[in-house]
């Protein structure tokens, strides 16, 4: 089971590396998927507190995939708001890190 987990992120991290040049660390992994589900946003240029907006949003379209959360709207400028459903269950860090990188594998479907 850790063997094809670890195949999976390693299949990701490979088609993320080809398609932008370089394997991004978890923080580059939830900007994309924030800036993804931001959708067709004009703005090449991110402030910082947008850029932890869009990995916030990130993480709740992913935790949103086991019920933590769910999709409340958007807002007037299009950013999407999301509702806490349930706590997320405290863990170590390891686990914590596997907790988000299989859900990220999952939004990937890998």
């Amino acid at each position: 089971m850790q063997e094809d987990f670890e195949y999976r992120w390693k299949q990701l991290e490979t088609m993320l590396a080809e398609r932008f040049g370089k394997t991004p660390n978890m923080e580059a992994i939830l900007f994309l998927i924030g800036v993804q589900e931001l959708g067709n946003y004009s703005k090449k240029k991110f402030t910082k507190e947008q850029k932890q907006d869009l990995m916030h949003i990130a993480m709740c379209t992913l935790l949103s995939q086991s019920g933590y959360f769910e999709f409340a709207g958007v807002d007037k400028d299009g950013w999407p708001h999301f509702a806490e459903k349930h706590p997320v269950p405290k863990m170590e860090l390891t686990e914590q890190e596997h907790f988000i990188k299989e859900h990220v594998l999952t939004y990937f479907e890998y």
